[in-house]
């Protein structure tokens, strides 16, 4: 199983960023998949999961109506579009599967 996030970056508050996982190395559309979050000094926590055909998702409180997770089985990708992008998301972001990780990508939401 191989996990590749990207998309991350600085942005505003206020402002939109969406995040990509490349998955390959398993049968992706067979997954549900999982978008975490690790802000510094504070534990891992979930954000958002999709199951496997995308047509279920759930969110953390903290950031249901401004995230949306969704997928590309055709593409093997799943994605978190963030939206109205507060400091309090700044993270390292992950996806995973099956146990496995991605290597996170950095979000950081400053002026």
């Amino acid at each position: 199983v191989q996990l590749v996030e990207s998309g991350g970056g600085l942005v505003q508050p206020g402002g939109s960023l969406r995040l990509s996982c490349a998955a390959s190395g398993f049968t992706f559309s067979n997954y549900g998949m999982t978008w975490y979050r690790q802000a510094p000094g504070k534990e891992r926590e979930l954000v958002a999961w999709i199951n496997s055909a995308g047509t279920v998702t759930n969110y953390a409180d903290s950031v249901k109506g401004r995230f949306a997770i969704s997928r590309d089985n055709a593409k093997n990708t799943v994605y978190l579009q963030m939206n109205s992008l507060k400091p309090e998301d700044t993270a390292v972001y992950y996806c995973n599967t099956r146990g496995s990780w991605g290597q996170g990508t950095q979000v950081t939401v400053s002026s």
